[in-house]
């Protein structure tokens, strides 16, 4: 039985696409099978337009639930790229023979050429790898590749070498189902290639050849006999809504995306194929030698502009360690870890703080010689793909095109908006949009965090590098409008902010400059789940202020009564109680936040009550519209509790004190503003000197409208101040002076005179007691060295000796 020739290859090595471009023009078989998504096979045209590479086709699935891409790429020196061309010169049908990226089989892969197909193979190829690497001396993955297959070695030669190589690193490991899914797939189409009739005309041509990953190749090898002769039929994603939504759209497909030898780069977190694309990428169009020379070029050119050591001498040094390394290492050429070894031998001059880069896979590490940086950029290259015009592209490119158009927005240069006129506002949510769904070129530069500030004055960096095109493509993943497409980058965001209530309030903030109000059901199920997890009140007291002045204020932003903002303060309000109940230390640190959280609360309430009491006198059968489903007497009993809990922190105490007594007379079970006063004064006199300032920092962050102006707390307090000791007085002094903080000065004013009329001190200016008075003695230490004096005096009395001895006693 005719067997297919099945050509295991490492992605993107130059050794394994002369391979390829050799076995398809001598065996010039009928049908050239690819490792690649079969979902694009009716578009494989689109791959032989003039485009420049590297591009790659980049697939995508996402709905309201999940969201998942993954690259193909394709570079002049890649196996699979030369498999193409080769295939169409010599007549051969080409398919795709791979699941579409799509499927569960690459659900935690986001590129498909991967060197290691999964975590099990992966300590097996490890375990494989370090004994040749041994055996033979070389050290790392890459250099081990280069001295067995990179030598420049005839096909035939090669062809076995990497036939043996790819069994003993497969062997008999089933793999994982997701690869075994895979390779049923591949083995279907190599099993229909097969069974179509041969050539009758040229009787010496292959039937099928294979080109796909060395770990698959003896997985297929063994499959392909046992499965059917019939057209394999593509998979279809599930159309069917995720549980309990209704009407959710699913996104699919694949389009091809300019690339860069940047992302190609394998020590740029690429996750598969050959290191130093642009290296590799000179020993294909130039070989060995003419790549070696172009990279010392380059690489003493980049170093000269850095001022780092690259004089000729360095240069020779160079060329005399690689032809010796090589040598010894038994290689007929330098290869590329020659050189890079040579390299560093000649040129870096100190101690090395980490590991030689080419010795291991993934980014950099820090403390890696300058002289190294530099060197390995210059070999990953700069080159960035461009796709062909006409190239077929997501509904989302001219969407946003037609969406700058009709606002005169221009990608070039700064830009300045003023938020509070309606046309720059509306450019602003286009250019917030596109900043969601992170499109290179459009970066704000200068602008208020917070949505609701009332700052009025956006500056924008506005440009088209050349990956924009890239990332708009991949970012049509999303939607088809920009609209349509930020809202699910959005939604996604937030999902991955995992449960923690600041990013979720900075995302429904970004939300709010986009002009994004309605978000899926699903996404607020899991928002209410998000703060319902939340541990700490602290977390959740700026985040419901953030998002209650949205509700409440964002008329123009298009969030005010917006459904997702009522979900989460209404979740977060409950929430918040719930975490404010049990007694808790405050450290000094979440002071801010914790009040923050009870004025947020305060907030809500008065605004529920307020919201009520508007509708108070509707008629009975009105519906009267709510504005949050939230129970103010609950947080009311909650207040009480705390304030009068003596295990409390005393700024919560504070606080929830001062948030009933500004609350009174709206709410039936609320203090009279006498009680309020009586039982504040109270809280104060029971507590030590040092914390005194902290209660009455939350009753005046909550209450300071109702107790500022009320002489009986007024004449209370400084009851409380005069009746302090010298000690108490400077332990109490820092939190006292941080409580009437604050205060805004002009309450500090009439502060200042009604304590001044306490003390028949009305003739002197109000700035007697406010005024900072520079190179005096402040009020602290004054009482600081009061208190020195008390002391020095009581232990002189303890020994007897009195100040009337010491002035009566003679001189010596």
């Amino acid at each position: 039985m005719q067997q297919p020739h099945i050509v295991g290859v490492r992605h993107h090595s130059p050794a394994c696409a002369r391979l390829v471009a050799e076995r398809i023009r001598t065996l010039r078989p009928a049908y050239v099978l690819i490792e690649g998504p079969a979902d694009f096979n009716e578009r494989l045209d689109e791959l032989y337009l003039p485009h420049r590479l590297p591009v790659a086709i980049y697939s995508y699935l996402s709905d309201d639930e999940r969201h998942h891409g993954s690259w193909s790429p394709f570079a002049e020196h890649s196996p699979e790229w030369q498999a193409l061309v080769v295939a169409r010169e010599v007549g051969a049908a080409v398919r795709f023979i791979d699941l579409p990226a799509w499927h569960d089989a690459f659900s935690h892969m986001e590129n498909r050429y991967a060197d290691v197909a999964d975590h099990e193979h992966e300590e097996r190829a490890e375990a494989y790898e370090r004994a040749l690497t041994e055996k033979l001396s070389v050290q790392g993955r890459d250099a081990l590749w280069d001295h067995l297959f990179e030598d420049g070695c005839d096909a035939a030669e090669l062809a076995q070498r990497l036939a043996t190589y790819f069994d003993h690193l497969r062997g008999e490991d089933p793999g994982s189902l997701g690869n075994r899914a895979r390779e049923e797939m591949m083995a279907r189409w190599i099993a229909w290639a097969m069974a179509q009739p041969a050539d009758a005309k040229d009787p010496g041509r292959a039937q099928a050849l294979v080109v796909c990953g060395g770990y698959h190749a003896p997985a297929l090898a063994r499959l392909w006999a046992s499965m059917p002769a019939a057209l394999p039929a593509t998979p279809q994603p599930s159309l069917e809504p995720a549980e309990g939504e209704e009407g959710a759209t699913l996104r699919f497909g694949s389009y091809l995306v300019p690339y860069t030898f940047k992302r190609l780069d394998a020590f740029a977190g690429y996750a598969s194929g050959m290191p130093s694309p642009a290296y590799y990428q000179w020993v294909w169009e130039l070989g060995p030698e003419g790549a070696a020379h172009r990279a010392l070029q380059h690489v003493m050119q980049r170093l000269r502009e850095k001022k780092l050591p690259a004089s000729t001498a360095d240069l020779m040094a160079v060329h005399l360690r690689a032809q010796g390394l090589a040598r010894l290492r038994g290689h007929e050429k330098p290869l590329r870890s020659d050189w890079l070894d040579a390299l560093a031998g000649a040129l870096v001059k100190d101690a090395l703080d980490a590991p030689l880069p080419w010795t291991y896979r993934g980014a950099m590490r820090p403390g890696t010689d300058p002289v190294l940086v530099q060197a390995m950029d210059v070999l990953a290259g700069d080159t960035v793909g461009r796709l062909a015009p006409g190239t077929p592209q997501p509904p989302l490119v001219a969407a946003v095109q037609a969406e700058l158009a009709a606002h005169g927005i221009v990608l070039r240069g700064p830009l300045k908006l003023d938020l509070l006129g309606e046309t720059d506002r509306a450019k602003s949510r286009v250019l917030h949009r596109l900043s969601i769904l992170r499109l290179p070129g459009v970066r704000r530069t200068q602008g208020p965090k917070l949505a609701m500030s009332g700052e009025r004055t956006e500056l924008w960096s506005l440009g088209e590098p050349m990956e924009q095109q890239a990332a708009l493509i991949e970012a049509g993943a999303w939607g088809a409008s920009l609209h349509d497409a930020a809202r699910a980058r959005l939604e996604d965001d937030l999902r991955q902010a995992g449960g923690q209530i600041a990013p979720l309030a900075d995302g429904l903030n970004q939300a709010a400059w986009a002009g994004l109000s309605a978000l899926s059901d699903s996404l607020l199920r899991e928002l209410q789940g998000a703060i319902a997890a939340e541990p700490r009140f602290e977390a959740l007291g700026p985040a419901l202020s953030v998002l209650h002045t949205l509700l409440r204020h964002g008329q123009m932003l298009g969030m005010a009564d917006a459904p997702v903002l009522r979900v989460v303060i209404g979740a977060g309000f409950d929430r918040a109680l719930w975490l404010l109940e049990p007694p808790a230390d405050v450290a000094p640190a979440d002071m801010q936040s914790h009040i923050e959280g009870h004025r947020a609360l305060r907030q809500i309430v008065a605004d529920v009550l307020a919201h009520a009491q508007d509708h108070a006198h509707s008629a009975p059968t009105a519906q009267v519209p709510s504005l949050l489903d939230v129970e103010p007497a609950r947080a009311l009993a909650v207040w009480q509790r705390k304030a009068a809990d003596g295990s409390a922190a005393p700024v919560s105490r504070g606080a929830a004190l001062g948030a009933t007594l500004s609350l009174a007379g709206r709410m039936a079970s609320a203090q009279t503003h006498e009680e309020g006063v009586n039982e504040a004064m109270q809280l104060l006199h029971s507590l030590p000197a040092p914390v005194l300032g902290d209660a009455l920092t939350g009753l005046l962050a909550l209450a300071r409208e109702v107790l500022a102006s009320e002489p009986a707390f007024i004449a209370g307090m400084d009851r409380t101040v005069q009746a302090l000791d010298n000690a108490d007085f400077v332990r109490a002094m820092p939190s006292l002076r941080g409580a009437f903080s604050w205060l805004p000065p002009q309450e500090r004013g009439l502060l200042a005179d009604q304590v001044l009329a306490l003390h028949d001190a009305t003739h002197l200016s109000r700035r007697a007691l406010t005024a900072h008075h520079h190179g005096e003695a402040a009020p602290e230490q004054l009482a600081e060295a009061r208190r020195v004096e008390d002391a020095v005096l009581a232990r002189l009395a303890a020994w007897g000796v009195t100040l009337q001895d010491t002035e009566e006693a003679p001189s010596p």
